[in-house]
């Protein structure tokens, strides 16, 4: 309890950010308590590991690449970007996805991932559900099969959640 408690205390509200009407959570004070960011990851690791024993953690771009890496780390398994469309060289999959504002396209490299392997596709935040839900298309692209959706937080009252079909783990909800 006294993590989620220091993980609420460090997230930021930045009203009107990136528009008018929205409350953004700004995390990244987060990662300024190193203490803190590995507390959360060791907290997240010990939840993805209460649904299974993934082969390779995914992050998506960007901040899914300050988790997971640290959580491959300390599961001694690799560690798979997602990112942006155009952003990876050699041949990728790809995948357009609506976000909570607006059309975005990811890509994964093909060779990223081998038919059969297990994975959790990490993000900071479960907001709608879309980019998360491009993620996982990204790796049944591939042939692997997501074992869990991994989060720090999570807007419940946007029920990201309810168009996932694979489990969620997150450690705080808003």
């Amino acid at each position: 309890a006294r993590l989620l408690e220091r993980l609420k205390e460090a997230v930021k509200d930045a009203p009107d950010f990136p528009r008018p009407g929205i409350l953004f959570k700004d995390i990244m004070p987060v990662f300024q308590d190193p203490k803190l960011v590995s507390d959360t990851c060791a907290a997240l690791v010990e939840e993805v590991e209460n649904v299974g024993k993934p082969d390779v953690i995914i992050g998506i771009e960007a901040r899914g690449f300050l988790i997971g890496p640290i959580m491959a780390q300390k599961m001694g398994i690799p560690f798979v970007a997602i990112r942006k469309k155009g952003k990876l060289p050699r041949e990728c999959f790809s995948v357009k996805y609506e976000k909570e504002y607006g059309v975005d396209e990811f890509d994964m490299q093909k060779d990223a991932l081998t038919a059969g392997q297990k994975v959790v596709v990490v993000d900071d935040l479960l907001a709608t559900g879309g980019t998360l839900e491009a993620a996982a298309k990204l790796c049944d692209m591939a042939k692997a099969s997501v074992i869990a959706h991994c989060v720090m937080f999570e807007l419940d009252f946007l029920k990201g959640r309810d168009r996932l079909t694979h489990p969620v783990v997150s450690l705080v909800r808003y």
